[in-house]
């Protein structure tokens, strides 16, 4: 027996009016997102939050009440406790039958299947994170040492004559301020004992920084020959590095905080290079999807480490779980063969 979801869908029906102006846009400063269409939802349509805590038990009996086939449900309990049933909600949802908001499960789908598609995305965010570790590196190296070099100036990354927006920069030192509060390394700590300056040079200082402050960094920088030198170092015009960048870096936070990645949309469109000084894809593919991703980090790879073997960790990973649908993931037919990945 399957017991259909009978909540309502909490939608608009009318198209939200454009706003005139910032002032009109954010009518209450205590909630930032009551901007835009957004700001028409929340104030046309927006109820008390229904749901109560549901114990472990209790939920794998309604799994079972929508169809789900749960063989040991003294372990599927467990598997909620620990990881949490939102958490995996989200791994359940591909195994929904049409239409999905009534919560029935497709025939023949177990517990199972949902914990080997759970197992194959945390699989894939270790791997993914440990090649985006050698991405981040050497865009670290890169923008270090020619920022250094070109400037002449090995305080550059604190000097707001190197910057074109005066705001963007004061907000990037601010967080520059924070992470060296908060460091305990010796090399920190060596330089304030050591040292009168008020900032370490931008090779001790990129240490301690998150990659997207130094991204940041990098789309603010003044003189385009600078940023031109750099994004040259990886075959890219400005333009697609920074683009690509932004990639890498929203892949690498989704990594750290253990989201979900494997058939995930993402929510900004990569742009495309005019040109590229590595191989790259031919097959048409969602942009939006993990798999162009990956290409971008392959593309990054083969740059940064010729002869890598990324390619063969995912064959390895998508062998040892079959029956994932790397359609979902933006996988076309036949890439294996795609010059960008015949490239060791």
């Amino acid at each position: 027996m399957c017991i259909p979801n009978k909540s309502g869908i909490f939608a608009s029906l009318e198209p939200a009016k454009p706003l005139r102006s910032t002032s009109v846009a954010c009518l209450c400063k205590k909630d930032a997102q009551m901007c835009g269409s957004f700001y028409f939802y929340t104030m046309n349509n927006r109820i008390p939050f229904p749901k109560s805590y549901t114990s472990a038990h209790d939920l794998v009996s309604l799994l079972r009440s929508r169809g789900l086939t749960i063989a040991d449900a003294q372990k599927a309990e467990h598997y909620i406790e620990f990881i949490g049933y939102y958490r995996l909600s989200a791994y359940m949802y591909p195994l929904l039958k049409m239409p999905k908001e009534q919560h029935c499960y497709k025939p023949n789908t177990s517990f199972d299947q949902v914990m080997i598609i759970y197992r194959f995305d945390k699989k894939l965010r270790l791997l993914i994170f440990n090649e985006i570790e050698k991405i981040e590196v050497a865009v670290r190296s890169a923008i270090v040492n020619i920022g250094s070099e070109m400037t002449g100036n090995p305080f550059w990354m604190t000097d707001c004559h190197n910057f074109i927006d005066a705001a963007k920069f004061r907000h990037t030192l601010d967080l520059i301020d924070a992470e060296l509060r908060r460091s305990k390394e010796d090399f920190i700590e060596h330089f304030k004992q050591t040292y009168t300056d008020a900032y370490p040079p931008a090779w001790i200082l990129a240490e301690v920084l998150p990659f997207g402050v130094l991204t940041n960094i990098y789309s603010n920088i003044k003189v385009p020959r600078i940023k031109k030198r750099i994004a040259q170092k990886f075959g890219l015009q400005v333009a697609p590095f920074e683009s690509w960048l932004t990639i890498v870096t929203l892949t690498r936070n989704s990594c750290c905080h253990h989201a979900r990645v494997w058939n995930k949309q993402n929510t900004i469109r990569p742009m495309l290079p005019n040109r590229l000084a590595g191989c790259w894809i031919t097959q048409p593919t969602d942009a939006l999807r993990i798999y162009f991703n990956l290409c971008i980090i392959k593309y990054f790879l083969n740059i940064i480490s010729p002869n890598n073997d990324m390619k063969t960790k995912i064959d390895a990973l998508l062998s040892t779980y079959p029956s994932i649908d790397t359609n979902a993931m933006g996988f076309p037919r036949g890439w294996e063969s795609e010059p960008l990945w015949s490239q060791a």
